[in-house]
């Protein structure tokens, strides 16, 4: 599974990342720290699953998920992000499974292995 890691933080991505290559199977392709750097890079990485931090600065994160999905038909979209009350707001925009980066790396892990699934369904909602 190819996957573009969408955060301001080169921290977080690094984070992210070091997570995400130690499972198999799963290849962190490209990054981006903006929209509009996520949109430039989109159509030539072409991934599988966007990690898209909710607050990735340069346009509003609810109206860029029908974006990425139209431009890449069958894209997987995971919204993470520190403030854990923005989860429904995501969850309402279209992605597909919210991880709050205050849970770890367990939950991100858990939300990629859930969107490997054949005919992937979104992770129950957290309350």
């Amino acid at each position: 599974m190819r996957i573009l890691l969408a955060d301001d933080r080169a921290t977080v991505r690094s984070a992210m990342r070091l997570a995400l290559e130690h499972e198999p199977g799963l290849t962190v392709d490209t990054e981006a720290a903006s929209a509009p750097e996520l949109l430039a890079k989109l159509d030539k990485a072409r991934p599988d699953l966007v990690i898209l931090d909710w607050e990735l600065p340069g346009v509003r994160t609810v109206h860029l998920v029908p974006v990425l999905r139209l431009l890449v038909p069958g894209l997987r979209i995971i919204a993470v992000s520190s403030r854990d009350e923005v989860r429904s707001a995501a969850l309402a925009a279209g992605v597909d499974a919210f991880a709050s980066k205050g849970e770890g790396s367990e939950r991100l892990l858990e939300a990629v292995r859930a969107m490997r699934r054949p005919h992937a369904v979104p992770l129950p909602r957290r309350q």
